[in-house]
């Protein structure tokens, strides 16, 4: 990264348009003025802490908590009053940060309101910080005890968004549109600071709808950011109006993130608007490490090779380096390099248990092409089934039986079996009731892939659990939170 400041145009602002919520937009110039004036009321505090809606002012506060060099914590709006309580005590801000017109949750009161003023106008912006100073803190979703706070530095911010830019194309000339939440890395970091350091416009459309995203690709929008459960239901949606299929046509580039995007509506979309979506693939501690590139090859249910600043290799179950490239060798991404978090916040136990000799562990399973892209397994704690001696992994299955026209949505696990060590189970949302059987699911998916991937147990659930971002919450699954419907197959 060098000296180059992290949001470089805003130290030479023009009029061109920078972001848009709705019909309240700002242009670099206005968006100058605005954090220069805020970044000079913060700027004497240790940590802020950001009410992150998604709207025009959670934008602006995070600009200008950055301009000022005080690390920011966005806040999900969703959190609960435990989860709440916990973020405050583990960080400590002395500001909070929000719209004026946000009534803040009880937990939230106690501290220091600022309310973020876009009529306000400041002078020059503060010399740029240290590209080693952290710059958000960003937590975890807590799957294995309470959220944990990955502190991000500048560096590993303008390196990731630079080496997605390389990898897309993706110039100062690209509009996004999206509707992603603003306190998760891909919202937030890419959907955010992305367009306003490569000094492109974003367009964000407060909260989805295929309508919404049909508009704004008809118009000047020339990228889309997604998660799967977006794209699902926009290939469904392009199934059956031509006018939002040939908006979807008209992108330059449609990324999906956040899960891995199933192999049946990447193959949904491709035949309908002629797009194949770019997946990517990250963790909050790395951002995003691979990437599909736009001028690369596009296979179904890749997240492509890792970015061109990354360090990735695959380790099995004992930490040595797999070598193979045979598109079957299942193991775990670790990753190195300038991308890396500093750390999580007051958890040095955490961090060392996460960190292998410079190399994050990352959990997430994967096998390597012979083109070196990566195909995602799943998580090594929910995804990786033992059965009958084999390394079976869930996504695959799901990709599977997605293909059936009787299944909608599903996730696959495993739970103990006497007999095989683990059984597949698989999660299905039906298209029809009644629902296919779980003899007619299993041949199904023994058709397709090996006898003993089939699922030996089938659930139907009305909707599957997910988390904000769309990620089937496989925990909740496995703990029996629902009493579905169930069937065997043999």
């Amino acid at each position: 990264m060098g000296t180059a400041p992290l949001l470089s145009i805003l130290h030479q602002p023009t009029d061109a348009e920078a972001v848009r919520f709705g019909q309240r937009s700002v242009t670099y110039r206005q968006l100058h003025g605005m954090s220069a004036a805020l970044a000079r009321q913060v700027s004497d505090a240790r940590r802020v802490a950001i009410w992150a809606p998604p709207e025009l002012e959670t934008c602006v506060a995070t600009v200008a908590a950055l301009a000022a060099g005080v690390p920011a914590v966005p806040v999900n709006p969703r959190l609960g009053t435990r989860e709440l309580a916990h973020l405050v005590s583990d960080v400590t801000p002395e500001l909070m940060l929000t719209a004026p017109h946000a009534t803040l949750p009880a937990a939230l009161r106690a501290l220091p309101r600022l309310d973020v003023d876009l009529q306000a106008r400041g002078g020059q912006l503060p010399p740029e910080p240290d590209p080693e100073s952290p710059a958000l803190i960003i937590y975890t979703s807590g799957t294995t005890g309470p959220p944990k706070g990955v502190v991000l530095p500048r560096r590993a911010l303008a390196t990731d968004i630079d080496a997605l830019a390389a990898a897309w194309r993706w110039t100062a000339q690209d509009v996004l549109v999206h509707a992603l939440p603003l306190f998760h890395v891909h919202g937030l970091v890419l959907g955010v600071l992305g367009p306003l350091r490569l000094g492109g416009a974003l367009h964000h459309l407060g909260s989805f709808s295929v309508e919404g995203v049909a508009r704004a690709l008809s118009g000047s929008a020339t990228m889309l950011f997604g998660v799967p459960t977006m794209y699902h239901r926009l290939a469904a949606a392009a199934e059956q109006d031509p006018q939002i299929a040939a908006a979807l046509g008209r992108a330059r580039l449609l990324v999906s993130g956040s899960a891995a995007l199933s192999v049946y509506d990447h193959q949904r979309l491709a035949a309908r608007t002629g797009q194949h979506v770019v997946q990517r693939y990250g963790t909050t501690e790395s951002l995003i490490t691979c990437a599909v590139r736009v001028d690369g090859p596009r296979r179904p249910g890749t997240v492509g090779p890792p970015l061109d600043p990354v360090a990735l290799r695959l380790v099995d179950d004992h930490g040595e380096v797999l070598q193979a490239h045979d598109d079957d060798t299942v193991g775990e991404i670790e990753v190195a390099g300038p991308t890396l978090f500093l750390g999580y916040l007051n958890r040095p136990d955490a961090t060392a248990e996460a960190m292998r000799e410079g190399w994050l562990r990352t959990g997430d399973l994967a096998t390597r092409g012979p083109d070196g892209d990566l195909r995602l397994v799943g998580r090594r704690t929910t995804d990786l089934i033992s059965s009958g001696g084999y390394r079976i992994g869930a996504g695959e299955i799901e990709d599977a039986l997605l293909e059936h026209p009787g299944v909608s949505e599903v996730a696959v696990t495993g739970e103990p079996d006497p007999d095989l060590g683990e059984r597949v189970v698989a999660w299905v949302v039906a298209t029809r009731d009644p629902p296919p059987t779980a003899e007619e699911l299993a041949a199904h998916v023994a058709r397709l892939l090996a006898p003993h991937k089939r699922p030996r147990v089938v659930r139907y659930l009305p909707a599957l659990p997910r988390t904000e971002m769309g990620k089937v919450r496989k925990s909740e699954l496995a703990a029996g939170v629902s009493s579905p419907a169930q069937s065997e197959s043999p």
